[in-house]
């Protein structure tokens, strides 16, 4: 017989520091390398509108080069006309969207929670959502003039009808026995709708903050095109009059950073607020 030979023994002390429990430095750098990859497809983009511009492809009467662009930036930032216009913006999106979350919660809480609430609310909101609301722009001067109120009222329709929908949807998605089994623990009404429906619906809800914020600046861009008086709408509207298409793309531009600006805020409340899904 052939003499048995012993197995040599398997150290656990030459373990890599990946499979102890510890990062893994390729782990780290994934995020970094993906991060950096979505920067080229938007810089090679700005190379070639440059270039595009640089050897007279682009008439700047048309659209101007990125760099013009930029050196207006930096005017606009120094004279503080850029600072002002987006101040007067803001505050006209955040009052419209504290006016149509306040409506649009409040009725979602109605039609999500009562069978009398939902046949009371949900007809005319679902009738009032199908209708273009930039329509009503006509109706909206007549009601309420040209001043800042129909502006306000544009911006708080647009943000009341994705937040409802949402909202009431993650109501309905509730496990009922979960609510009967907070009705068994004789949890008041108020009680049942802050720590049972109000945490079961913020997904959904959240999810409607975020479209609602979207059609907030949306909604914005055609509100400040009536007679405005100050705002980034009042400053793409004077650089119209003077084929000033630097300053135009620059207005646009601001408003695009401000809405991805917005979808940041929510995404990382989101984050935090959910960290439990995850």
């Amino acid at each position: 017989m052939w003499p048995m030979t012993s197995l040599p023994a398997v150290s656990t002390a030459a373990t890599p520091p990946a499979t102890r429990g510890g990062p893994d430095p390729t782990t780290r750098r994934r995020p970094r390398l993906g991060g950096l990859r979505r920067w080229v497809s938007p810089v090679l983009i700005l190379a070639v509108w440059q270039a595009a511009s640089s050897v007279g492809v682009l008439d700047p009467r048309d659209l101007a080069a990125p760099s013009q662009i930029a050196a207006s930036a930096v005017e606009y930032v120094g004279n503080g006309v850029l600072g002002e216009a987006i101040l007067a913006s803001l505050q006209r999106v955040v009052l419209g969207f504290l006016i149509g979350a306040a409506i649009a919660l409040s009725l979602a809480l109605l039609a999500g929670l009562s069978t009398l609430g939902d046949d009371a609310v949900d007809p005319p909101m679902q009738m009032l959502r199908t209708l273009p609301h930039f329509g009503l722009i006509p109706l909206f001067i007549t009601w309420m003039g040209i001043g800042e109120a129909p502006k306000v009222a544009l911006i708080a329709m647009g943000v009341c009808f994705p937040l409802y929908l949402n909202t009431v949807a993650g109501i309905r998605g509730i496990d009922r026995k979960v609510l009967e089994a907070a009705r068994s623990m004789h949890l008041t009404w108020a009680q049942r709708v802050r720590h049972v429906v109000l945490p079961g619906a913020l997904p959904q809800t959240l999810t409607g903050l975020r479209q609602s914020l979207g059609i907030a600046w949306l909604s914005l861009i055609v509100a400040e095109t009536i007679s405005p008086e100050r705002g980034l709408g009042y400053m793409i509207n004077q650089a119209r009059e003077f084929y000033q298409t630097d300053v135009i793309v620059l207005g646009l531009a601001v408003y695009s950073l401000l809405g991805l600006g917005t979808d940041l805020i929510v995404r990382r409340i989101e984050r935090r607020a959910l960290s439990w899904r995850a």
